[in-house]
């Protein structure tokens, strides 16, 4: 990674779920495609493609059935930077891969890497089948300067210094989860260790706000233990970090194992006196249940992530601080939907019928 310029090199592997087929069709969103090859035993084949309009067509070498897997290996650049897209009211960008101030001209802003996948933006950094309904395993390595700490989803397997200064961190996600949900993130963060059941919960926070990453975080690993047994299905992934981001395009996103915050929920002691964010930490958390580990078949079905998250925040409330504070969660939720709807907004039903 340099500046505004992600090169990377991707392996996908896949199968048909039914019919024999001889070709893919892959998301990918402002790239310079340089290689795509089927791997084999002795060694890789150049395969035909077309790239357009941000999707890659690739013909494949013959038909491969519902028994086969293939994989393709694919050498691109990707420029977010360049890429022309929209975003939404909720997420105010789409480009998928940010670069927060890469070369450290702005002294008052730390130099950072993030990604924002929902609702089709991964696709701008990694080639993909870029729906919700689909869920795959994966491994990411990335490459950094030594000084930085990096996060991804799941375990990160191996570290790696190289010659030039650098170092090579490996993560990967054993259990399958959709494209949208995959994440990075770069930079001068300090971790602080949690743990729920053995497994590890980190904070990940600029180092002027480490010291009060507890008082922030610190009611996480008992939020995991009340949605545990509320929903009688323990939480079901290997461990949950939660980061938070410059510049960030919206609140914060459930991304598996992994939330990213904006940088508004990083507080002193002194600011924590006059409110916390354990609201949206509790709502992103229901989301590695509803979004992550079930997870909508298509777009139009969001809004039922939503709503269960937006449940989740609520009785988290009154579990922890009482009825009082659960019927008030509760209220200004309603409130919320019936504003919107008296602005012309479009609130789905799903969401006050859950509230």
């Amino acid at each position: 990674m340099q500046n505004d310029i992600f090169t990377a090199k991707s392996w996908v592997t896949l199968k048909p779920h039914f019919y024999a087929i001889d070709s893919l069709t892959l998301d990918a969103q402002g790239m310079d495609i340089k290689t795509v090859a089927l791997v084999g035993l002795k060694g890789n084949t150049p395969l035909k493609y077309d790239y357009r309009d941000n999707k890659l067509y690739i013909t494949l070498n013959k038909k491969y059935t519902n028994t086969e897997k293939y994989t393709v290996y694919i050498a691109y650049t990707a420029k977010p930077d360049e890429l022309k897209v929209q975003g939404s009211a909720a997420i105010t960008d789409a480009k998928g891969l940010y670069f927060i101030n890469p070369d450290g001209a702005d002294k008052n802003k730390p130099i950072q890497i993030w990604t924002q996948g929902e609702t089709e933006s991964s696709s701008a950094w990694f080639p993909t089948i870029d729906k919700p309904d689909q869920k795959t395993t994966q491994e990411i390595s990335m490459t950094v300067q030594s000084k930085y700490t990096t996060l991804s989803n799941g375990k990160l397997v191996s570290q790696k210094p190289n010659a030039n200064g650098t170092r090579t961190d490996t993560w990967k996600m054993d259990l399958p989860h959709s494209p949208y949900l995959f994440m990075m993130a770069v930079g001068d963060f300090k971790i602080t260790k949690d743990t729920y059941k053995g497994k590890e919960v980190n904070y990940y926070l600029e180092p002027k706000y480490a010291p009060f990453a507890k008082q922030i975080f610190g009611k996480t690993p008992t939020m995991m233990k009340f949605y545990s047994d509320v929903l009688g299905v323990d939480y079901p992934w290997n461990k949950y970090a939660q980061v938070v981001a410059r510049d960030y395009v919206s609140g914060a996103m459930e991304n598996t194992t992994a939330t990213l915050h904006g940088e508004h929920i990083q507080k002193t002691d002194r600011e924590l006196l006059d409110g916390n964010e354990e609201g949206t930490i509790a709502h992103e958390l229901f989301h590695q249940w509803f979004g992550d580990y079930v997870t909508a078949e298509s777009w139009s079905n969001l809004t039922m992530n939503e709503s269960f998250a937006t449940f989740g925040e609520i009785i988290w409330h009154g579990y922890d601080e009482g009825k009082d504070a659960e019927d008030k969660s509760r209220y200004e939720k309603l409130q919320s939907y019936i504003s919107s709807t008296k602005n012309g907004g479009k609130s789905n039903i799903s969401s006050f019928l859950l509230q």
